[in-house]
């Protein structure tokens, strides 16, 4: 995959890091300026056609960080901004995220985070150019095969900012990932973000749902069958590891599991290879498995339930998906998302919620979480009259106006 460079301007008022930057930067292929100070910066965002991410230092003499991020913003709203700082000023830079900062570099800073920060930068600016408001993590979960319009991340809030960081910091690792949350918060939707914003992207991507199947047929779904090994078994079959290969597995409700497929699971994680139900060749593969749970796996493994052995083995890297009704801030940006998806399926006009259907949408307490709201969402397209451009109160379901207006 090829890399996405950019123009960079780089302002600080220690040479070293001046010099340090540009030179990791232009190595990826970037076109990097730099500056001395604030006022030197300005005249930089002035006087070239485009900017495509500034790293300015919060603290300088004359015009600071914050004052050049304002300015940059008057200059070109889409420019991605990140913050220098030390420990000392990292509310400061917080701050300055909440002013429209994408990022902050703590000093001192490691330099594969500042490649990562920039192609994150670059990728907001896309996306901001675009006219989107979802982070960049979120876009390439849009891929063949997806389950449902709900497993494409939206949002910017705190708690979401925090699962993006995550996926792009453990995207090209080989280390396994247990994803917690409640049903319909977008486990697989992390899975998916994980693999198509990897190097393992153009690999195959392979989901199953483990509490849908028995302990035979999973068996047989993982690993494979050879002909004739089991009632039913009328040819070989390759399992979803084979099928897999050199890409991502992601298993849902990993808690769900007979131990029986827990022994032969741990043991594909240690070894990296299995043979078929009823085969003796062994098949040597590299996968790398994503898992979700809406268990407690932990008071599994107290009650005997889970193998504590691979129950450490797959919590390696551990992302938490947060519950909608501790993201309500995302709840305009996903009622957006979802209607420019169901409007045009169903050939209907709708481009917003009214005032009043948000404020009801930002009241309710959505058990369901974000699966709960696309279905709200498509049912209410597809009731709107075909002319209507609004979702209005009307159009949502009575138990959500009831719970409403319950607790008003």
């Amino acid at each position: 995959m090829s890399k996405k460079t950019g123009t960079i301007l780089i302002v600080d008022d220690e040479p070293n890091i001046r010099r340090v930057l540009e030179a990791v930067l232009a190595k990826e292929g970037h076109t990097v300026l730099t500056a001395e100070n604030g006022r030197r910066a300005l005249e930089q965002l002035q006087s070239n056609a485009r900017i495509d991410v500034l790293i300015t230092d919060l603290i300088m003499p004359d015009i600071n960080g914050i004052e050049l991020l304002a300015e940059a913003k008057k200059i070109d709203p889409n420019t991605s901004v990140l913050m220098i700082t030390a420990h000392g000023t990292i509310k400061s830079a917080v701050e300055a995220m909440k002013l429209g900062a994408l990022d902050y570099l703590c000093k001192p800073f490691d330099l594969d985070d500042v490649k990562t920060l920039v192609r994150n930068a670059l990728d907001r600016r896309e996306l901001n150019e675009q006219g989107r408001s979802v982070p960049a993590a979120a876009q390439k979960v849009a891929a063949p095969g997806r389950r449902s319009k709900a497993d494409v991340l939206v949002g910017s809030s705190p708690a979401m900012l925090e699962v993006f960081k995550m996926i792009d910091r453990v995207k090209d690792s080989r280390a396994t990932v247990l994803i917690r949350g409640e049903s319909g918060t977008g486990k697989e939707g992390v899975a998916r973000a994980l693999h198509y914003n990897s190097i393992r992207a153009d690999k195959p991507f392979v989901a199953v749902a483990c509490v849908a199947l028995s302990e035979q047929l999973l068996q047989s779904e993982l690993f494979g069958h050879e002909k004739g090994s089991f009632t039913g078994a009328v040819s070989q079959k390759k399992g979803r590891f084979e099928l897999a290969n050199h890409g991502t597995l992601f298993l849902d409700e990993i808690g769900d599991i007979p131990m029986t497929v827990q022994m032969m699971l741990l043991r594909v994680l240690q070894e990296r290879e299995f043979e078929r139900v009823g085969g003796t060749e062994t098949i040597k593969v590299d996968v790398r498995l994503v898992t979700a749970t809406n268990q407690n796996l932990e008071k599994l493994v107290e009650e005997g339930k889970f193998r504590e052995d691979l129950y450490y083995r797959l919590q390696v890297i551990t992302i938490d998906m947060p519950p909608l009704r501790e993201r309500l801030e995302d709840i305009p940006a996903l009622v957006e998302h979802f209607i420019s998806i169901y409007a045009p399926e169903n050939d209907k006009r709708v481009e917003y919620a009214s005032p009043e259907t948000m404020e009801i949408l930002l009241r309710y307490k959505w058990p369901g979480n974000v699966r709960e709201l696309e279905n709200v969402i498509e049912r209410a397209v597809v009731l709107a009259d075909s002319d209507a451009r609004l979702i209005t109160p009307d159009l949502l379901p009575k138990d959500i106006l009831n719970a409403v207006s319950v607790r008003a």
